[in-house]
């Protein structure tokens, strides 16, 4: 095994791949940054690279004692990837575009270091799909269901603090005000940071792989009952002040919500680390 990791990079393949790679989906990469400024819910992708490449900087010495064993799978993925973009960016399909972006990385990889060096980056590759929107297609579909079970739980908290409720779908009628969850609840959307933010918190602060797939499943129950908190937040106030309800408070309450949201997550993992701390102990014993 080589003493040194340096000789073991071809820095000509590598060069010309990042050049390629840049031509071919700058475009990509340009609208994906403007993407992060523009919408709120995918501001954490401006710093998605920027852990991803920290976590893989991390593992450096292990990627050094890895013994080279490039793939032509390798690079069978980046011609598809290639293909996808060639596609995506005429047609208008951004989402497959995207997508190509990360195969392209992952293809180039395999194509320079192999199969073992792929599957060491594996989670800094899986924290960087997270720079890359959903499909539109998947955001409707789950967006909805997710906010009508917030608006059940909102009227149940609601009608459990004495106010008088008619819920219609995701409209909440209460006697002075009606209340579209849709717009309430538009920090549903900021499922997919609270997923990414779930993975990276796991990482800092708990060693268990497992511990990374339970926070992440949490989420989505988290963001549900985050945002029933913010709905019934607005209708409270809104009873007592609507102009206030929708005004600069209802934007304040979206950050708020989040927070709400990463605190909880937080909680749950102090928790399952209590819960699994003393199992041990009464098993040692």
């Amino acid at each position: 095994m080589p003493d040194s990791g340096e000789s073991q990079w071809d820095w000509p393949a590598l060069a010309w791949c990042g050049v390629c790679f840049g031509v071919g989906f700058g475009p990509v990469l340009a609208g994906l940054a403007l993407l992060w400024f523009q919408d709120g819910d995918m501001s954490h992708g401006a710093v998605a690279p920027l852990v991803a490449g920290w976590i893989a900087w991390q593992r450096r010495d292990r990627l050094r004692r890895l013994e080279p064993r490039p793939s032509g799978w390798g690079l069978a993925l980046m011609t598809l990837a290639m293909i996808g973009v060639a596609i995506g960016l005429p047609s208008g399909w951004h989402s497959f575009a995207r997508t190509s972006l990360l195969l392209s990385l992952a293809g180039l990889i395999l194509y320079l270091r192999g199969a073992a060096t792929l599957r060491l980056l594996a989670f800094p590759l899986l924290l960087l799909s997270f720079m890359v929107p959903p499909p539109t297609f998947l955001y409707e579909e789950i967006t909805l269901p997710l906010q009508l079970l917030a608006s059940r739980l909102a009227e149940s908290a609601l009608e459990f603090l004495g106010f008088s409720v008619l819920r219609d779908g995701n409209i909440l009628e209460l006697a002075g005000q009606k209340l579209s969850v849709a717009e309430a609840c538009s920090g549903i959307r900021s499922l997919f940071s609270l997923c990414f933010f779930a993975l990276v918190y796991a990482y800092l602060f708990d060693a268990r792989p497992w511990m990374r797939g339970v926070l992440l499943a949490a989420a989505v129950p988290i963001a549900i009952l985050a945002n029933a908190a913010r709905i019934v937040f607005t209708g409270v106030v809104g009873e007592h002040n609507p102009g206030l309800a929708h005004g600069a408070l209802h934007g304040i309450s979206g950050w708020a919500v989040f927070l709400l949201a990463v605190l909880l997550m937080a909680a749950l993992h102090q928790v399952l680390s209590c819960s699994t701390r003393h199992q041990r102990v009464v098993v040692t014993e």
